[in-house]
């Protein structure tokens, strides 16, 4: 038991720190800019507008940042949806890039889409079959069908790992191929901000890797509840 506390404890270490720095990196450059012509919400319209993607909407979430593809929406956080910072800016046109993926039929985009709408009803199947595995084990007196329900319920929740992970060469495209060729182009910022606006765009990409380590800590702390 207390070598399965420390192995959760490292875990628990290890899922936080990509939440850490994607924060700090976030946070680092969340300062109000007098220079920005616009808050985060109105660049993310603009850029779509002069690609001829008027179609897709901009609203104000409070569910983290994301592009909808089933919407056909960029919703931003509030604070980048009204902010003018260089995190607001530079994350306004990280989701453009994914509305932009999404526009020239970019495939992997797709293929995420399918695996996070699967991933929803996969995790409360899995949290569901590791929930009833006790029970009945009770009921049936059958100790291996508790160890087959338990692995089949971490194999079912490690998925949401796995679709995590798969993403982040979406995340990367949408930052590096999409995003920053924008920012570049359209001279949208100075040079000098060039530097911050790539590890924003890297934070924003790995934003994903943090949901994968935090998924992974789930399965640890079912590991533990159930003394498997």
């Amino acid at each position: 038991m207390t070598i399965l506390l420390i192995v959760l404890a490292i875990f628990a270490i290890l899922a936080l720190l990509p939440q850490f720095w994607v924060k700090r990196v976030i946070d680092a450059h969340s300062a109000e800019r007098n220079d920005f012509p616009g808050s985060g919400g109105e660049f993310a319209r603009h850029l779509l507008d002069e690609m001829k993607l008027d179609y897709v909407g901009v609203e104000e979430t409070n569910e983290g940042d994301h592009y909808d593809p089933t919407s056909k929406t960029v919703r931003l956080l509030p604070q980048h949806m009204n902010g003018r910072s260089l995190s607001a800016v530079v994350i306004a046109a990280h989701e453009v890039g994914h509305a932009m993926q999404d526009a020239t039929g970019y495939r992997p985009l797709a293929h995420r889409t399918r695996m996070a709408q699967q991933a929803r009803w996969i995790e409360t199947i899995g949290s569901a079959v590791m929930i009833l595995a006790p029970v009945m084990m009770i009921f049936t007196k059958a100790p291996f069908l508790l160890v087959f329900q338990l692995i089949a319920g971490m194999v079912i929740l490690s998925f949401t790992i796995l679709m995590h992970a798969l993403t982040l060469p979406v995340e990367f495209d949408a930052s590096f191929g999409r995003a920053m060729p924008l920012l570049k182009a359209g001279g949208f910022l100075d040079q000098k901000d060039m530097g911050a606006a790539r590890r924003i765009l890297r934070a924003a990409a790995f934003t994903y890797v943090a949901a994968a380590a935090m998924s992974l800590l789930n399965v640890m702390r079912w590991i533990r509840v159930l003394r498997f």
